[in-house]
């Protein structure tokens, strides 16, 4: 049977100088939020940025799955969470240095998002959602009686250790620089991904998955090799994380963690490459700088996702964007 190609104009339907104009206008954004990132340290508390990084990470890695892939996970706490339980385990326990622990969190959370994305993957829509949690609560209510994830207390005093051998991470700077590093390594690898034949075909997938499969493309392999990424990317969040705060808790890997990655991505804007970002940072600012008004950020929270679904359906960069391609 003669093979059934893509339509071969397919990139003629998308003018060059649209094309160009997005990835100037990326590239332009990039540049403007490293700026941001050596210039915030200096007016901004470290510890603070450096939680925002490793959750933007974590909401960039959500982003591909749901944003770019069209699968909405329920249980991504799961990966984020046992990847810095066994990075804080691996650091504190086994002597591991920062690097190899850091690497230990993310093979646990690439190993889970395999298993997790064989069995998902083979449901659509609601049930894949509900599979996903129903996982990622198995696995919760694991911890809870593990012995060395420390039940409630969780893994406390994480050694931050030495880099390399060369670069003591208890330097407030030495560890701001480091996070910074993993996330935009992260961040340009998923970008790279969304922009990549790869990516092409996950927008195809989300779009009309009926009719990637005519063409010949086996969905079921994208959409698993896209969880096991988004996996593996919450997972380097994850680690980074506990080596960063020094704790790993049940907090990381209950469900209300995969909520509020949603929540993210949502307010942020879903399909977007830096939505993910400036969600993650409004997120964790309240929850920072809100701390004292106790349970109400939660209730301010959900006020903000209602006001974002209503006036800002595209999120804060999406409507951005469309904004300036309307303009422009």
């Amino acid at each position: 049977m003669a093979r059934v190609d893509p339509a071969p104009n397919a990139t003629s339907a998308v003018p060059r100088p649209a094309v160009d104009r997005r990835n100037w206008s990326e590239l332009v954004a990039f540049l403007l939020m490293v700026a941001a990132l050596v210039i915030a340290p200096f007016y901004i508390y470290p510890l603070f940025l450096m939680q925002a990084l490793c959750f933007a990470l974590f909401a960039c890695a959500f982003n591909l799955l749901i944003g770019y892939g069209g699968l909405l996970s329920f249980g991504h706490a799961l990966y984020f969470g046992w990847a810095s339980y066994l990075a804080a385990h691996a650091a504190k326990v086994w002597g591991f240095p920062p690097e190899l622990a850091i690497l230990t969190g993310t093979l646990t959370a690439a190993g889970l998002g395999v298993v997790a994305g064989s069995l998902a993957i083979r449901r659509q829509g609601i049930y894949f959602a509900m599979i996903t949690l129903a996982l990622a609560q198995m696995m919760y209510f694991f911890a809870v009686q593990a012995k060395f994830t420390g039940g409630e207390d969780g893994i406390q005093a994480v050694p931050r250790g030495t880099l390399f051998g060369l670069i003591d991470l208890n330097h407030p700077m030495n560890m701001y620089i480091t996070v910074v590093a993993i996330f935009l390594a992260g961040f340009v690898l998923i970008r790279r991904i969304i922009h990549s034949p790869f990516g092409e075909v996950l927008k195809a997938i989300r779009e009309n998955e009926p009719r990637a499969i005519s063409l010949g493309y086996k969905t079921d392999r994208y959409k698993l090799m896209a969880f096991v990424l988004s996996a593996t990317l919450a997972g380097v969040a994850g680690s980074t994380k506990a080596i960063v705060v020094q704790i790993a808790s049940l907090t990381d890997v209950n469900w209300p963690m995969s909520g509020e990655v949603v929540l993210m991505a949502l307010v942020g804007g879903l399909g977007t490459v830096f939505g993910p970002v400036v969600g993650a940072f409004i997120i964790i600012a309240m929850q920072t700088y809100l701390a004292q008004v106790g349970q109400w950020v939660t209730v301010i929270q959900g006020v903000i996702f209602v006001i974002c679904v209503l006036a800002f359906r595209r999120g804060i960069i999406g409507e951005i964007a469309h904004y300036l391609r309307v303009r422009l």
